[in-house]
């Protein structure tokens, strides 16, 4: 494939466009791959689909390897199946729904795990049909409040999902561990640093999952590693080591102090040292009990719920561990105080919320026999002693409280986390038999009877995979695109007219007669500083200038990579940088 700069849709940009607000939408912009079409929707320039292309069938190779049979669902798709699910509750917000002429009700599909099961039971009636695995590279849509940072969060997006249907769990457990171990080969060839991590299933339910996340300071995804094993999760899966439970009656007996001008912890701390409250002057953060108040919405409730939620006082609560735990309830801060004059704000304690009719959930840190400096449900009064199994008795426990560096490992008994942001670029689903049970997909087993097969969703983000790339790979000077994925593998810039231009469109017929995808600054317009510039900005692997040493035979190679430069021999050229691509990409071209 040979491509010229001066019939090429390409349009390179001097500037960093307004609204770019990461590394690899800022470039991919301004190097001409992508272009804003619609809030959150970008077109794929030429260069930009190559690209996409690659990733895609990186993707799509991997999954054949493995035994997955391509399909291809529709987008657009109707209500019911989601109804039957559950989901068209669930998702909410996040969907979008239209109506047809006839008043039919449709959405956008965001996932088909519904349509994929429909499709299994359609066809298939017998344990000899199975196991199946079916995937689909497809356009997905989700209705983002706040689109932004190009790719990466956008209402459109390119994405391979893929079904597998076994009968047994032991089948499904083979199923997941051979997508995990393709999704290590996809993105390994895509050139990503990537952790897999222990994730929540959220709208996809299940028994377990993990995602595929790549090490960004941009991502949205926050999650821990261990510095003593191999543990890693997202910051939302994380488990907290709960203490030994003690003898509630053992503790010292509930006792309520004068605490004026205390709405903060911070000021309680400080009052109760002062005073030696409960005979003390030790008093830190994290022996008070902060009681957090959300409003929880259930899908298809009329109206919001209060919840308490219970934390040690040096942590802060988390929200998007509280909605990963409560899913796929949406949790808001509570703010109608007027309309529950019994909740006294700054001075909440456990000790009433029963009475009060309110839920209650606590951190896993509080268990029976723990006592808390916390609030007495007065204006301006605390107490001390307030003990768990005694004065209070939450509901349960909440995986609520912010996870810090330093916390310990949930998995050793040596290791503390640390914590690194990530991009989403896959996730994997040991779903279980909720779709099957929900559309009662049954198959003729083996002995004679029915067998209801259970199912796992293994899912990855194509075109953001495409911006996880970007954000890896890019310096000052633009992208420096992996060999595997790059739009083209050599770029040939004529650094003058003439023979220099005829030389460089030469070379360029004979590397892509030889398989390389070429592009060639055939520009006669614009200086060769420009025409480097853009070079650096789009990132092809190689860059070779044709220019002033032309004359006597040798040419400029340039590792856009590597920075590194050396003058070669046109002689031998073109199978040098055949066999360099052909290894680069390991013998696939």
């Amino acid at each position: 494939m040979l491509l010229r700069t001066s019939t090429l849709l390409l349009r390179t940009l001097r500037e960093d466009p307004a609204d770019a607000e990461v590394p690899s939408h800022r470039l991919l912009l301004r190097a001409g791959y992508i272009r804003r079409a619609a809030p959150g929707g970008y077109a794929w320039l030429p260069l930009g689909k190559l690209v996409l292309d690659r990733v895609t069938e990186i993707v799509r190779r991997e999954m054949t390897a493995i035994g997955d049979q391509e399909v291809h669902f529709p987008a657009l798709l109707p209500a019911e199946p989601y109804r039957t699910s559950g989901r068209w509750t669930e998702y909410g917000d996040l969907i979008f729904t239209l109506a047809d002429r006839k008043g039919a009700e449709h959405l956008l599909a965001p996932t088909h795990e519904e349509l994929a099961t429909l499709l299994v039971k359609d066809l298939f009636t017998s344990y000899r049909d199975f196991p199946v695995t079916l995937f689909q590279i497809q356009t997905k849509f989700r209705d983002e409040a706040r689109p932004r940072a190009g790719l990466l969060r956008g209402r459109e997006f390119l994405m391979k999902d893929a079904y597998s249907f076994d009968l047994d769990s032991a089948g499904l457990q083979e199923s997941y561990d051979r997508h995990r171990a393709a999704y290590r080969r996809v993105f390994d060839q895509l050139g990503l640093d990537y952790t897999v991590v222990h994730a929540m299933s959220g709208a996809m339910g299940g028994s377990a999952s993990e995602e595929f996340l790549a090490a960004t300071p941009v991502g949205e995804d926050t999650f821990v590693g261990c510095t003593a094993c191999d543990y890693a999760a997202n910051t939302e899966a994380v488990l907290t080591r709960a203490p030994a439970a003690a003898d509630p009656v053992a503790q010292p007996a509930l006792e309520v102090h004068d605490t004026p001008e205390t709405p903060t912890i911070a000021a309680l701390v400080e009052l109760a040292n002062a005073r030696r409250l409960a005979g003390r002057d030790d008093w830190t953060a994290a022996d008070t009990l902060k009681n957090v108040v959300l409003t929880v919405r259930r899908p298809g409730a009329e109206a919001a719920e209060p919840l308490v939620i219970g934390v040690p006082g040096d942590r802060e609560v988390d929200l998007k561990r509280v909605e990963a735990a409560l899913h796929p309830a949406t949790v808001a801060v509570f703010d109608d105080w007027d309309a529950h004059p019994e909740l006294v704000r700054g001075y909440i304690g456990p000790q009433v919320l029963a009475k009060l009719g309110l839920r209650y959930l606590v951190d896993p840190r509080v268990v029976t026999g723990t006592a808390w400096l916390t609030g007495a449900n007065e204006p301006g009064r605390h107490a001390t002693g307030v003990v768990c199994g005694r004065d209070f008795t939450p509901e349960g426990t909440i995986e609520a409280a912010e996870v810090r560096p330093g916390d310990p490992c949930p998995a050793c008994d040596t290791g503390e986390l640390t914590i690194r942001r990530g991009i989403e670029i896959g996730h994997i689903f040991q779903l279980g038999r909720r779709f099957t049970d929900a559309f009662a997909l049954d198959v003729l087993g083996p002995a004679g009877k029915p067998v209801r097969p259970t199912m796992g969703c293994y899912g990855i983000g194509v075109s953001r995979a495409v911006a996880a790339i970007a954000e890896q790979h890019h310096d000052e000077r633009g992208l420096v695109w992996p060999a595997a994925v790059a739009p083209c593998d050599v770029h040939l810039i004529a650094a003058g007219k003439g023979p220099q231009l005829d030389a460089a469109l030469d070379l360029g017929g004979r590397l892509s007669a030889a398989g390389l995808r070429v592009l060639v600054d055939d520009r006669t317009t614009v200086s060769a500083g420009v025409k480097f510039t853009d070079a650096e900005l789009i990132g092809i692997p190689r860059a070779v200038v044709v220019g002033r040493r032309l004359a006597d035979g040798y040419v400029e190679l340039r590792d856009r990579a590597a920075g590194e430069r050396v003058e070669l021999p046109l002689d031998g050229l073109v199978e040098r940088l055949v066999d360099e691509v052909r290894r680069a990409k390991g013998d696939v071209v």
